[in-house]
């Protein structure tokens, strides 16, 4: 059976660039960022401390008996608050990491950020809609070579290119938390601008939507412009984790939604960027042209006349494939790997020297002693795992850069052990490489 994740996967694959992600405060969960409802539980802790009571038996409980009502984020904060600004200062303690809290990675950009942003690299997602106030999708973005037209005000929409003319949009529905326009109370959230409003209305109308870590019980405009969306152009998937609220619900069968159990947002925007990856490395270029490269080595090895086309020609195949395994999905500073993401780059990696080792063996079998120099180069420059100046890397990401030039070395070895030419694969043996001190 089909799940609704793949089902997903093959839609965006198939489709780059039309589905549009809706980012709750879940989706921000694993970086240590509290939910409205904790700011809740910690802002009656604190208020409990300042009367110099215990909040006793527990915050909510506490709240109930003291005021005989059920505590209210958006309530709590008009009644400690009186403007925005101070709501502002309010807030800014749970978003912002401090010193210690930068040093234990809190707060940070986290796995369901990096898969958005690697999402966002290659096209496959470009608009980005969210309820949080903090930056994480931003700095996900920029750090992943990404740099976003980032909307909270409706001054902002004045004057800005058309969604479709390209780049990649955050559009952050309850403003940013250093900008005192942020929309925190219920009558805030309850409408938009209608500029907002005619940009959701664009967006729901043409986007396919990824919806997660959204509770949709507070936010009644954002509710209303997903009822007001007349066309279903694209499916609407809903990730779903534990119990779904009314609201959400209503939601779901509104848009004929598919939902989409989940453990956290993490492990379904990895598996949803992994899945995408693999079928894109799958999506390879036609074979003629790996066989036309083989084609072509046939031709160039036998005649002496050939030999500067055989060098381009393998050079040409090296550089490719070096370039390609250059950017994306082969960042060194990427968290250090799990057998889930060691297997998904040494896919990349097979599906960008596909071509040269098919060359290979081909090389190996006819390898005479002037092609030993060309062979010996290609192994050099495959297997240089000098760090980039200036750049941080992790060193099992930096040590795998050595895998294609290990693959070439025996693809060329079999090759050559095929026709007991002996002597070029005592000669590759030789090669020298630099190891990551420059020795």
């Amino acid at each position: 059976m089909i799940t609704p994740t793949e089902s997903l996967v093959f839609s965006m694959h198939a489709n780059p660039g039309v589905y549009a992600v809706l980012a709750g405060s879940g989706v921000s969960r694993a970086a240590i960022i509290p939910t409205g409802w904790e700011i809740t539980l910690s802002l009656v802790n604190q208020l409990a401390h300042v009367r110099q009571l215990t909040c006793e038996p527990g915050p909510e409980e506490w709240y109930r008996n003291t005021f005989g009502k059920e505590p209210d984020y958006s309530e709590l904060l008009d009644a400690l608050t009186g403007t925005p600004t101070e709501r502002q200062a309010l807030l800014r303690d749970y978003i912002e990491p401090s010193a210690d809290e930068r040093d234990e990675r809190a707060k940070q950009p986290t796995a369901a950020h990096r898969a958005i942003a690697a999402l966002a690299v290659n096209g496959t997602i470009r608009v980005i809609l969210t309820t949080n106030f903090d930056c994480l999708i931003q700095t996900a973005l920029e750090e992943a070579g990404v740099t976003p037209t980032v909307l909270s005000t409706p001054d902002q929409l004045r004057g800005v290119r058309p969604l479709i003319h390209g780049g990649c949009w955050v559009i952050k529905l309850h403003g940013d938390y250093r900008d005192i326009r942020i929309r925190n109370t219920q009558a805030e959230l309850d409408s938009y601008d209608p500029k907002f409003n005619d940009l959701l209305d664009r967006i729901l109308d043409e986007f396919g939507l990824i919806v997660c870590g959204w509770s949709a019980v507070w936010d009644g405009a954002l509710r209303d412009a997903l009822y007001r969306a007349p066309a279903r152009r694209f499916t609407t998937y809903w990730a779903v984790h534990g119990d779904i609220t009314d609201e959400a619900q209503q939601l779901i069968d509104h848009r004929a939604a598919k939902s989409i159990p989940i453990t956290d947002a993490d492990e379904f925007f990895r598996t949803v960027q992994e899945q995408v990856e693999s079928l894109r490395e799958f999506a390879r270029p036609h074979p003629l042209s790996t066989e036309g490269a083989i084609a072509s080595l046939k031709r160039y090895l036998p005649e002496p006349q050939h030999r500067i086309r055989l060098w381009d020609l393998v050079d040409c195949v090296v550089e490719r494939a070096v370039q390609a395994t250059s950017g994306e999905g082969f960042a060194m500073d990427s968290p250090t790997p799990d057998p889930t993401t060691l297997r998904a780059r040494l896919r990349r990696y097979d599906a960008a020297y596909s071509t040269l080792l098919a060359l290979a063996p081909f090389g190996g079998f006819w390898a005479e002693e002037d092609h030993v120099t060309l062979w010996q180069r290609a192994l050099t420059r495959l297997s240089d795992t000098r760090p980039i100046v200036g750049q941080r890397f992790d060193e099992t990401w930096n040590d795998l850069r050595r895998y294609p030039g290990v693959m070439l070395l025996y693809a060329l070895g079999i090759g050559a052990l095929g026709h007991n030419r002996l002597p070029f694969v005592g000669r590759l043996l030789k090669t020298s490489v630099p190891d990551r001190h420059d020795e």
